[in-house]
């Protein structure tokens, strides 16, 4: 008698958002190594999003890039749609997409800026939660992963303090929405890197601060964005099915 072969595992669809370079291209180019479909949300970029888009595909992944502003509910729910009709179900959502504003003491922070961090940081991360909730309930599995930072304990004095405090609202939100949606299968985590070697510094205005900042870090140097990719995607991973409302601290020490 012959016996019929396994069906074929469905693959992975997961969403990124701040994909086109830094953490959320590491992520993106991770992600598909290990089997991962991407949807790749970006903001403004072109370019940046469709190199890491090739990267994707080189790694044997579908890859579909989709311009959105995450604070902006249309673009947030246009990005999961596209990403259901073009790859499948959602399984995955890396809330990766951030900004800082200018380094500086809150005292001399624009209003300007205090708006944009929160409505990127927060209200962005949960747009997409929102969406994620209901796709993922929908059919009883699912994993979401923050992308937090060590800012969230560590505060951020002199630098970013308006961005320290959304970054903790993020845990609070990963820690909430874990016992939220627990029951219906769903995993919320995040990861809160420390110093990483990105251009995230240079838009902030200060592109050596990475670097500068080693002295003070336990291990003596900043981390690399795909040291971050690799815990995102251990979170999303089936090795990591009893983890939820974990906020995962990758820092060097710090």
């Amino acid at each position: 008698m012959a016996i019929d072969d396994p069906a074929p595992r469905l693959r992975p669809v997961t969403v990124v958002t701040g994909g086109s370079r830094g953490i959320g291209a590491a992520t993106c180019v991770r992600l598909a190594s290990d089997g991962h479909d991407l949807a790749l949300g970006y903001v403004s970029d072109t370019e940046a999003a469709e190199r890491t888009a090739a990267a994707v595909r080189d790694a044997g992944a579908r890859c579909v890039t989709v311009r959105a502003d995450t604070s902006v509910e249309a673009d947030v729910e246009r990005l999961f749609d596209i990403a259901a009709d073009r790859l499948g179900p959602v399984t995955g959502l890396v809330n990766n997409a951030g900004v800082t504003g200018p380094l500086g003491r809150l005292a001399d922070t624009s209003t300007d800026t205090l708006r944009r961090v929160l409505d990127v940081n927060l209200l962005g991360v949960l747009l997409c939660c929102r969406r994620a909730a209901k796709d993922m309930t929908a059919t009883g599995a699912g994993a979401i992963v923050n992308v937090s930072s060590a800012a969230a304990t560590l505060g951020s004095p002199g630098d970013f303090v308006h961005y320290a405090a959304t970054k903790a609202a993020a845990d609070a939100l990963t820690v909430g929405l874990s016992k939220e949606l627990g029951p219906d299968g769903v995993r919320v985590n995040a990861v809160a890197p420390g110093m990483i070697d990105t251009d995230m510094h240079a838009t902030a205005g200060d592109p050596n601060r990475a670097h500068t900042a080693a002295a003070g870090i336990p291990l003596g140097r900043p981390g690399a964005a795909p040291e971050i990719a690799a815990a995102i995607a251990w979170l999303l991973s089936d090795e990591a099915s009893y983890v939820t409302g974990t906020v995962l601290r990758v820092a060097g020490g710090r």
